[in-house]
Order: C-alpha cells, then sequence, then structure tokens
C-alpha cells in the first residue's frame, strides 16, 4: 500500500483543560504542556470509598462542579455548595494517605484530598465520595501498542491519553446534521477536547498524524503524535450547563453520530476527536491563535 502526506497549517481555537476528571473543564488562552498532556489536566479525580472512580456516566450532575485555578489552590464550586479549595501542589496536602486506584483498566495511585472535600462530593452527588489528587511520585502508562512512535507515554487520570484534539468544522458539520432533524446544536464541551483546531476539513483530524509548533526565543519545539480515533461513549448526551440530557432529544448527538461516525476498525464505536501523545515540547506553552503544521496521511 502507498501512502500520500501533505502538510497544511490549522490554527489552535480552544484550549482546554479538565482538573477534576468529569467534571467541569476550563477555557485557557495559554497552557503549559508537559509529557503527560497539559499541565492539571485530570490531575484529580473522584472516587468512592473504594477507591474506584466516579464519571458522568453516571453521575451527570458532576458537569456543574466547576473549578478553578487560583495561585496555590484549586478552587471548587457548585450549584447551592459552599465553596471549596484544595491544594494545587501535592506536597501542600494535609495528609499523603495513597489510595490505589483504576482509570478503567488501568491501575493508579491517587493521595487522598481529607475529609471536607470527602464531605462536600459526597453532599452533592448524594453518595459516598473522595477526592484523589494524582500522585506525582507515580506514573500510570498509555497502551503501550499506541506508543511506539514516541517510546512510550505516561498521563494522569485521563481515560487513556494524554490530549485529545478535535477539528472545529467537525463539530460545525455534526451541528448540521443536528439541525437537519430539528435538534439543537451543541457546543465544544460535550467532547471534552484539549485542543480544538480550526482550519482543517471537518473529520481531518481522523487523519492527521503529526501536529508541530515551531520554536520560539527560547528554540523549543512541539510534535503530538496523533495516535486513535477517541472513541465515544454516551457522555456527549450530558449537557454540560445542566447536568443532565436535553429532555427533548435525550440520545443525541449519539443517535446522529451513530449513522455516519462507526468506525470499523473498533468494532463499529463511535469515534470522534483523536487522541495524541507528546513527542517533543514537554515545557512549552500552547496559545490560542498559534499556527500548528499539521501532517496528515492517507493510505491509497
Amino acid at each position: 500500500m502507498h501512502f500520500t502526506r501533505i502538510e497544511i497549517m490549522p490554527t489552535i481555537s480552544e484550549l482546554f483543560v479538565y482538573p477534576i476528571k468529569s467534571c467541569a473543564g476550563i477555557a485557557l488562552h495559554e497552557a503549559r504542556l508537559l509529557a503527560t498532556g497539559l499541565e492539571y489536566d485530570r490531575y484529580w479525580m473522584v472516587t468512592d470509598p473504594a477507591g474506584a472512580m466516579l464519571t458522568q456516566r453516571k453521575y451527570p450532575r458532576m458537569a456543574l462542579i466547576a473549578v478553578e485555578l487560583a495561585d496555590t489552590e484549586l478552587v471548587i464550586r457548585a450549584p447551592g455548595m459552599s465553596e471549596l479549595r484544595t491544594p494545587l501542589d501535592a506536597a501542600q496536602l494535609a495528609s499523603t494517605h495513597k489510595v490505589e486506584t483504576r482509570v478503567w483498566r488501568d491501575a493508579a495511585y491517587g493521595l487522598d484530598t481529607g475529609e471536607a472535600s470527602a464531605v462536600w462530593f459526597s453532599s452533592f452527588l448524594g453518595v459516598p465520595a473522595r477526592l484523589l489528587r494524582f500522585d506525582p511520585e507515580g506514573e500510570r502508562v498509555v497502551d503501550p501498542d499506541y506508543t511506539t512512535s514516541v517510546g512510550g507515554a505516561t498521563t494522569h487520570f485521563a481515560d487513556g491519553f494524554p490530549l485529545l484534539v478535535i477539528g472545529q468544522a467537525s463539530l460545525d458539520d455534526l451541528n448540521t446534521r443536528l439541525n437537519s432533524k430539528g435538534a439543537p446544536s451543541i457546543p465544544i464541551d460535550r467532547f471534552r477536547p484539549n485542543l480544538v483546531l480550526s482550519g482543517l476539513e471537518a473529520y481531518e483530524e481522523d487523519y492527521v498524524e503529526t501536529l508541530s509548533v515551531d520554536g520560539e526565543a527560547d528554540g523549543a519545539a512541539v510534535q503530538l503524535q496523533l495516535v486513535k480515533p477517541c472513541t465515544r461513549c454516551p457522555l456527549p448526551t450530558v449537557d454540560q450547563a445542566t447536568g443532565a440530557p436535553n429532555p427533548h432529544w435525550p440520545n443525541e448527538p449519539t443517535d446522529t453520530m451513530s449513522v455516519y461516525r462507526g468506525n470499523p476498525q473498533f468494532n463499529g464505536a463511535i469515534t470522534f476527536g483523536n487522541n495524541a501523545l507528546v513527542a517533543r515540547g514537554a515545557g512549552v506553552w500552547l496559545r490560542v491563535g498559534q499556527a500548528v503544521e499539521a501532517e496528515l496521511g492517507f493510505g491509497d
């Protein structure tokens, strides 16, 4: 088989981090790239008392838990709740009690953030819950089937990869399809990307192999390897503004995507967006408006 490669120059149009897994994200103008993904992305996770993760898949109200990155603390807010704060730096936690947890099949360790956090999350979710901070002394290895191009990779509490990349045109096309059947448009937050790119054709990110950013004054350059289409569970049906599916369209956008986004490579699972690894550039800042060079590969 022959492969054709072309290069285009899209732009970073949005950057997001999600400090607490499955809670609200933060739109940033700039974000520091680390080997594990964007700084503070999925550094925390809500679990039950036994350490099993809690997500919007079962507790959609988690979408209403908003966070802010203050100078030294993560500030956590939710409707009807008092403000909660926890240190950004794991070394500043009052206790360093380690809890064994899992993200799907992957073992990981978190540091319990204490009783005040446990009471807060338990009260808001209505089930016993605790907040863990990823143990900086540990690491969680990304599936080696997808990391040979960068010689291995690690991440925190993300589902499986350091970064998720989506093209704005893909969302625009999906919204056109939703509108054609009378359903309302949905925002990009339904898909929880880290990088949104403008300047790609719809679903062109499916074929992007690398994203590169030239070095600036310090000479550092960024290269991201896009390695696996993102398979989708029903979570995009949760309206992130209400913490529940739209009562008039409770199965959207899944119903619409199932018609044209089933991927035979993954037994027909719906895919939307592309997962990425950090091949080069840890420590460099990415910025909204920054041009990136995208190399696309197509099989003939």
